[in-house]
């Protein structure tokens, strides 16, 4: 059941992060429903030699991922810009991910999606239109940094059904003490 905020959640820029699978697409598109903020998809920011790489089943490195993070810096330092908030699904699997995601200022709340294992991958199994295959979920997987202590990240565990997640979503933003006006 979602509690709610006394006056609302105040527009602030969100990050959806976590693996492939791990359901950052589903949490942010139902964010954007209920909030009214703009909601860019992180992987429609790839570059065109990042899908293909992806979706031959080769992971990517740190220097593929560098033009699509600036790119996703940049959407979220528009939306800082116009002040009406903005929901971002992006993996930003490490630690200088989200540090690049945070430059020129750019307030960001991150959203862990933690999400077991054996789940992801019968997620990942039925997926049947997106680039990236079951097969790279080992590599994102020892991509990922989890939060650390030093870094204030909301953490979700996102299993369960898509209505009850997106309303745990809103009441983990809504308890996060900057969240609410």
């Amino acid at each position: 059941m979602t509690q709610s905020c006394p006056n609302g959640i105040a527009p602030r820029l969100v990050v959806v992060m976590g693996v492939s699978g791990s359901g950052k697409t589903l949490v942010a598109e139902g964010l954007c429903a209920r909030l009214g903020w703009p909601f860019q998809e992180g992987d429609a920011l790839h570059p065109p030699h990042n899908i293909a790489k992806m979706s031959s089943g080769e992971p990517l490195t740190d220097e593929d991922r560098l033009p699509w993070l600036e790119k996703c810096r940049s959407w979220l330092a528009e939306r800082a810009r116009d002040g009406k908030g903005g929901i971002l699904a992006c993996s930003a699997l490490k630690g200088f991910y989200r540090d690049i995601l945070r430059q020129e200022g750019v307030d960001v709340t991150f959203l862990f999606l933690r999400v077991p294992r054996e789940e992801l991958e019968r997620r990942l199994k039925g997926r049947k239109k997106h680039f990236m295959p079951a097969t790279l979920l080992d590599s994102q997987l020892g991509t990922l940094e989890a939060p650390s202590a030093q870094e204030h990240i909301l953490v979700l565990d996102a299993v369960g059904r898509p209505a009850e997640v997106i309303s745990k979503a809103i009441d983990i933003l809504c308890e996060d003490q900057e969240g609410c006006l």
